[in-house]
């Protein structure tokens, strides 16, 4: 979560300093962080899917037997 706080405060910045020099770069840029976003959301997905594949469960408690 704190990552995607950041991504945005980052892709804001871009957004900000960019309309500010009239450049689109800084829109260029927020594209490639939203992209970012996205397959680091696809990864967390997966590991939920993966673990209720497994456990049949989402309980929290079961991640604990995911220790290798």
């Amino acid at each position: 979560m704190s990552i995607e706080v950041m991504l945005n405060a980052a892709g804001l910045g871009f957004v900000a300093a960019g309309a500010r020099w009239g450049q689109a770069d800084g829109q260029v840029m927020f594209l490639f962080i939203l992209a970012m976003a996205a397959a680091e959301v696809s990864v967390g997905l997966a590991l939920v899917l993966r673990l209720y594949h497994l456990y049949k469960s989402l309980d929290v408690d079961t991640s604990r037997l995911l220790k290798g």
